[in-house]
C-alpha cells in the first residue's frame, strides 16, 4: 500500500466556481476532489484509468482500515494484507494490457 505525505498547496478559485466546487463535491471533501483532479491532469491519465487506480487506492486503504481483515491471520499473514497484495497484483495485470 503505498503511503504519501500531502503537502498543502493553495489555490485561488473565481467565487462562482467555488460555489459550484462545493455543490459537487457534497458529502465528499473539496479538497479530495480537487486533488484527484489534478493527479488525473498530471498523470496524463483518462479519466477511466484515473478512476480505476482512485477505486484500487481507495479499496486497499478501506481494507488495511478494517479491524477484522487486519487482526486474522492465515499461514503468518493477514488477511488484509492477502486481500491488498491481490488487489495490486490485479491491478499491475489491468496495467499492462493497456
Amino acid at each position: 500500500m503505498e503511503t504519501k505525505r500531502l503537502i498543502p498547496y493553495s489555490v485561488h478559485l473565481r467565487e462562482d466556481i467555488h460555489a459550484q466546487l462545493r455543490a459537487v463535491a457534497k458529502g465528499r471533501k473539496a479538497a479530495a476532489m480537487v486533488r484527484d483532479a489534478i493527479t488525473m491532469i498530471v498523470e496524463g491519465k483518462g479519466e477511466f484509468e484515473s478512476g480505476y487506480q482512485k477505486a484500487v487506492n481507495d479499496i486497499t486503504k478501506l481494507i488495511a482500515a478494517d479491524a477484522w481483515a487486519s487482526n486474522i491471520a492465515v499461514k503468518g499473514q493477514t488477511i488484509s494484507s492477502g486481500l491488498i497484495e491481490d488487489i495490486n497484483e490485479l491491478a499491475k495485470k489491468y496495467a499492462k494490457a493497456e
